[in-house]
């Protein structure tokens, strides 16, 4: 069958600097060993399918795979899957509003002039991290113990430990050395960035296990955890703008903000394939 099909480049306005998704925009009769051969196939941080919504309130139900599983939620699929739907001629069925159904929910949208930001679901673990963890962490970063200004749980669903270093610079300098068990988001202020007076006001890395250490360009639903985590304890202050990816040729920008009790992440999306899928 001849499906739609769409690859975006999300968290930049040029092709090529952000963090790719695929977007199949016909998923609906597809089974989950065909979502998942298709993801592995495409070879992406994530592909995703578009089906049609459960959830009457919904405006499409969108299924998201990395190549090695199915994830509830992640963030830069939802800002490329709505780009992909709107450009596609999608209509949501609240002007100004697009609501995303997926594993964790519904997640709502809404136009931030060029850009698309959705609001951060609840984290689904956050709190403490256990030491057994947070040293298995620090030792597959090759932090030393005194670098470490902070740690959490930051999971809205991929799974995400959270740590904050104070130095940006050494977080450009960062490898990584990950088992199975984790997924690190690592987090630095820029001087001046607490207060959203800079921009960048911070700079995030990712770090997660597929197979060997992989580093994610940019990172949605890592950026909307650490917004609400340095938001929520008084780190830094909003609206600000993160820096992902540099470290990976990449030059993302990703902008954190607070609007009506939420917490909205957003960036630009650029189309850079459009065409079918025989799938």
């Amino acid at each position: 069958m001849t499906r739609r099909f769409k690859q975006v480049d999300v968290f930049t306005d040029t092709l090529g600097l952000g963090n790719p998704v695929a977007v199949v925009l016909d998923g609906d009769g597809l089974s989950d060993a065909e979502m998942a051969q298709f993801a592995r196939w495409t070879n992406l941080s994530e592909t995703t399918f578009v089906c049609t919504p459960s959830d009457p309130d919904a405006d499409y139900h969108v299924r998201i795979f990395t190549p090695t599983e199915e994830l509830p939620f992640a963030g830069h699929p939802t800002v490329g899957t709505c780009h992909a739907w709107l450009e596609a001629g999608g209509v949501p069925k609240q002007p100004g509003v697009i609501v995303q159904q997926c594993g964790v929910g519904l997640v709502p949208l809404r136009r931030d002039g060029d850009r698309l930001a959705f609001a951060t679901p609840p984290l689904i673990r956050s709190g403490p991290v256990d030491e057994a963890d947070l040293r298995r962490a620090i030792d597959a970063l090759g932090l030393a113990d005194d670098e470490v200004l902070d740690s959490a749980w930051v999971d809205n669903g991929p799974g995400w430990l959270g740590i904050r270093i104070a130095d940006p610079e050494r977080l450009a300098q960062l490898t990584a050395n990950l088992d199975s068990r984790f997924k690190v988001g690592v987090v630095a202020v820029y001087p001046g960035g607490e207060t959203g007076s800079v921009d960048p006001a911070i700079k995030v890395r990712a770090f997660f296990w597929a197979g060997s250490t992989r580093e994610d360009p940019v990172t949605g639903s890592l950026n909307g955890s650490i917004a609400q985590w340095l938001l929520g304890n008084g780190t830094i202050q909003s609206p600000y703008v993160s820096s992902q990816g540099r470290e990976m040729q990449r030059d993302g920008r990703v902008s954190v903000t607070e609007a009506d009790g939420e917490i909205w992440v957003g960036g630009s999306a650029v189309t850079g394939v459009d065409g079918q899928v025989h799938l």
